[in-house]
């Protein structure tokens, strides 16, 4: 790439004349004790042009001409070290074979190679200085005011960082070389006591996070960072404890799970939410199979508008695929996902696809002109009461959608389909459930009675945090206008997972299924759901059922107090990842059943709601409705 001369450039390039000039007239100086006669000014002068060629081509060579000094770093400290050295060694090398240094002191290149180091890096250090602590487009008397005027100096929030790792020290970092960011962190503090007292890049480590409070008052701290994203829900929970008990407003950064690309900034910093008391710990991943299956291929995602399948997406561009097709049939969240991941992933092929999996042509269409590889199916209705009152929609779009995605998979030989699928469809007790059951059978099924070259799989799991229409965002809402907080029940329970892990382990499922399992994963502990509105509610300055009220306002229609992840005659069986088990389960013949799906779909076409529930329970036969108990 040819190298454009920018005005700073020249700049740069007569300050390291004067600095050379400077340096070796400094040696002269300091080696002869400050007593230069004629013959000496003479050397001086003979060597000053031949300082200037040989450094300036060794200063070019390592490229000191084309860093942007504001962001100097230590690799950049080290170019100057390697471009002074070899020219002050190239410098003497030509003096000995032309001179053999005849009335020179050998001293005088050894100084003049100590103050060219000192000076070169110290101009680049104070244009980073100056950028950093001053601001850009500040002019000289800027400068002299920020040493000799306090009030001029930008008002900054006290801060500590709790967590004197690498997340902490990196996050203290981008604050300290930020000028644009308002928190001036004085310190740190850390459950490990073999840090306090020790110091990073010059802050203390005052003490223990069980301090918070004494540190806080004393020293007037305004904001406190969590720095702390291997932490557990304990940990997080009793730091938070503590925080509420200052003044100080409190963030976090957010756990390795939540970090897409693993990389901590003070852009992930955010106010602590539920998610964070979950204790979600990162997912390891072997990327060298995931990447051996999505790589360079063409993939196909539905629902990439969805909260599960824009996650897909974002994972999925880590491992460069080919070509990304996003399949949506909602306008909006289509195209924001568009702009997103484009704006995330610049230079990924990124296709975006208005369709609906009810329409076979949209479905024909995208397959026949991108001709996708792998295809993960995440479009889904979810929302349970709503599927109780339109069923035929859950059928519609949920079961002949899947089927018709499946065929058209099979069709064009796709090498792998992933379903994704719910634990509602253990002992399904509502419409939804038992239709995403019937989409379980069909894709084993599929992969077992085909004889296409596609591999057919199922991944499972409960909920995920942060999903559109989960429970959380209406929690929220409610505490935000007062209450009262609406429970269904007071014993009910919920696993749940971010959607960021569901979204990794997914894709590690499709790397290890060779046609047929359904995968199950680990959802962790379940978490009641009143303790979740509790802490909420607390999480918002208020107190439980002395601010806020919570109600308990009775099951909702097709919903049961305990999510399964096993149906009976399932067994489970570990995989290679400890996050991932995959089920021993029975098989049915599909051919059984195809009469029962065309009688379905012929229900659903007539909007016939109770034959349509009937009929799911001949299907799946461990459906349980209270629609059954009424007609028993």
């Amino acid at each position: 790439m040819k190298f454009k001369l920018h005005r700073n450039f020249y700049i740069i390039f007569l300050s390291d004349l004067i600095l050379i000039c400077i340096s070796l007239f400094g040696a002269f100086k300091i080696r002869y004790d400050y007593g230069l006669n004629f013959s000496l000014v003479q050397s001086f002068y003979w060597l000053l042009p031949l300082a200037f060629v040989t450094k300036i081509f060794f200063f070019y060579f390592f490229d000191l001409y084309k860093g942007m000094w504001r962001y100097t770093s230590t690799k950049d400290l080290f170019n100057i070290l390697k471009a002074s050295t070899l020219s002050s060694l190239f410098f003497v090398v030509i003096i000995l074979f032309t001179t053999r240094f005849e009335g020179l002191s050998r001293s005088v290149f050894f100084v003049d190679w100590c103050l060219t180091i000192l000076l070169i890096s110290g101009s680049r250090l104070s244009i980073r200085f100056f950028f950093n602590y001053i601001g850009e487009g500040s002019s000289a008397r800027d400068f002299f005011a920020y040493f000799v005027s306090p009030k001029n100096k930008k008002k900054l929030k006290k801060t500590i960082i709790i967590g004197a790792g690498d997340c902490g020290e990196k996050i203290y970092r981008e604050i300290r070389d930020n000028h644009s960011l308002d928190y001036k962190v004085i310190g740190f503090l850390d459950d490990s006591p073999a840090k306090t007292g020790r110091k990073i890049h010059g802050l203390p480590v005052f003490g223990l996070s069980s301090e918070i409070k004494k540190f806080v008052d004393n020293a007037g701290v305004e904001e406190v960072i969590i720095a702390i994203p291997s932490a557990n829900s304990s940990e997080v929970r009793r730091i938070v404890d503590l925080c509420k008990e200052t003044d100080a407003r409190y963030k976090i950064v957010p756990s390795f799970v939540e970090l897409i690309n693993g990389n901590v900034s003070i852009k992930s910093i955010r106010n602590v939410e539920y998610r964070d008391l979950l204790g979600r710990k990162p997912v390891k991943l072997d990327a060298e199979k995931i990447g051996g299956y999505i790589g360079g291929k063409v993939v196909l995602v539905t629902g990439a508008g969805g909260s599960i399948g824009s996650g897909l997406c974002s994972q999925i561009l880590k491992y460069s695929p080919k070509e990304l097709i996003l399949f949506e049939r909602a306008e909006n969240p289509l195209y924001e996902i568009d702009l997103e991941l484009k704006k995330a992933f610049p230079g990924k092929t990124i296709v975006p696809v208005l369709g609906d999996i009810q329409e076979k042509d949209d479905l024909y269409k995208v397959f026949s002109s991108r001709r996708p590889e792998i295809v993960f199916h995440a479009a889904a209705y979810k929302q349970v009461p709503m599927l109780e009152v339109y069923p035929w929609k859950a059928v519609k779009n949920n079961i002949f959608g899947t089927m018709n995605i499946v065929d058209i998979a099979c069709e064009f030989n796709c090498e792998k389909f992933v379903f994704v699928s719910t634990d509602k469809a253990v002992n399904p007790a509502n419409v939804m459930g038992a239709s995403k059951r019937v989409c379980e059978i069909i894709v084993q099924n599929k992969n077992r009675k085909t004889k296409s070259k596609t591999v057919f799989l199922t991944v499972r799991f409960g909920n995920v945090i942060g999903s559109a229409g989960s429970v959380i965002p209406l929690f929220k809402k409610q505490i935000r206008n007062g209450g009262p907080v609406t429970v269904t029940h007071p014993e009910i329970i919920r696993y749940f997972m971010l959607i960021p892990e569901a979204c990794q382990l997914i894709l590690q499922a499709g790397a290890m299924g060779n046609g047929g399992e359904i995968f199950v994963l680990d959802m962790g502990e379940p978490v009641k759901i009143d303790e979740m509105a509790r802490d909420l509610i607390r999480f918002s300055g208020f107190e439980p059922d002395v601010d806020i009220k919570i109600e308990y306002v009775g099951l909702r229609p097709g919903e049961k107090l305990y999510e399964e992840l096993l149906t009976e005659g399932e067994d489970v069986m570990p995989t290679d990842h400890r996050k991932i088990m995959v089920l021993k389960s029975r098989e049915f013949e599909f051919s059984g059943i195809t009469d029962n799906l065309e009688e379905l779909r012929k229900y659903a076409e007539m909007k016939k709601d109770e034959d349509i529930k009937k009929m799911l329970k001949v299907i799946v036969p461990e459906y349980v409705s209270p629609f059954f108990e009424h007609k028993n």
